[in-house]
């Protein structure tokens, strides 16, 4: 499989919060590198910029995001193992979000070298 990963810029967070929340008034859907919203039976989730969350606001602080480039196929099978196998292997855990287009694996920023050093062994690695 010839995937193109990219490292995107700034720091993310994740929220949870309680599934009969709305979706935040502050939240910024145009803040960068993305922000994504994932509504469930049992919560509502959140990721986006750090910066953008609110002081005070319990979040999983410390993420950076690696973006598949280009549109993936909806039937295109295994992309996100072929990614995922080398990073369990290398005891890196991660938090993933897909998209209609393509797919984001998150990392923790006090792994992101090694991260990015075990992906470099499989895949082409963008900045």
């Amino acid at each position: 499989m010839n995937l193109v990963l990219r490292l995107l810029d700034g720091e993310l967070a994740i929220l949870q919060l309680a599934p009969d929340a709305t979706t935040p008034a502050w939240l910024n859907f145009s803040a960068m590198p993305l922000v994504s919203v994932t509504h469930t039976a049992d919560e509502l989730s959140v990721v986006c910029p750090l910066s953008e969350v609110p002081g005070g606001m319990t979040c999983e602080a410390g993420w950076r995001a690696f973006v598949v480039e280009g549109k993936q196929d909806l039937s295109a099978v295994g992309i996100l193992s072929s990614i995922l196998s080398p990073l369990a292997r290398a005891g890196i855990s991660i938090f993933s979000i897909s998209t209609f287009d393509t797919d984001y694996i998150l990392v923790r920023t006090g792994v992101l070298e090694k991260a990015s050093s075990v992906l470099r062994e499989h895949f082409q690695l963008l900045k």
